[in-house]
């Protein structure tokens, strides 16, 4: 069976570092500016409902009516996004998707959480070029107030990110992880 051919934003996310000049570049800008017109939109929304059809038009899914989604919301692109369902995402948390974010069932999302797929190089001659690395929070998994989930990083099924967390690893399934950088706290039964 024949795979589909990948968008230009899924190749964009399999490149690992893009220079700055990267032809695709000036679609993902494209996507930025309407990313910035919608969010006006939707951090001004007055119900739940119309937070969830404005989030859906920046990610290009479907919200599902099980998720609930405080606003203020930030995020630079929108399109790389993934919430499956009966999800919680408290007040002014911050998504940088460009790398790409996969929230799936049951989760928790603290207020002010940052997730962040984007980074640049070490390196002075390439820092303006973007450095892209997928974050996942798997089933179950609870981002406390405050804390910060940095490129690369899968929370594991029935995990807890304590408030104020930089998690800088992968944190294993069934742990409780704190501090900066975040280390195992304890084991959940």
């Amino acid at each position: 069976m024949n795979q589909p051919e990948k968008t230009s934003f899924q190749k964009l996310l399999d490149s690992g570092i893009i220079p700055n000049n990267h032809p695709e570049m000036i679609k993902v800008w494209e996507v930025v500016q309407q990313t910035i017109a919608k969010s006006l939109l939707l951090n001004s929304a007055t119900s739940i409902e119309q937070i969830r059809q404005h989030l859906s038009e920046i990610t290009g899914s479907n919200i599902e009516d099980s998720t609930t989604v405080f606003i203020p919301f930030y995020t630079n692109f929108g399109q790389h996004i993934k919430i499956v369902k009966n999800v919680f995402i408290n007040h002014a948390c911050s998504f940088l998707d460009l790398g790409g974010i996969t929230i799936e069932d049951d989760v928790l999302i603290g207020p002010k959480v940052n997730i962040i797929t984007e980074n640049h190089p070490t390196d002075p001659a390439q820092r303006k070029s973007l450095e892209l690395k997928a974050v996942v929070i798997k089933r179950n998994a609870w981002i406390g107030a405050g804390a910060t989930i940095l490129p690369g990083v899968t929370i594991g099924e029935n995990a807890i990110v304590a408030a104020g967390a930089v998690v800088n690893k992968d944190v294993d399934a069934n742990t409780i992880v704190g501090g900066i950088p975040a280390r195992v706290l304890k084991y959940i039964d």
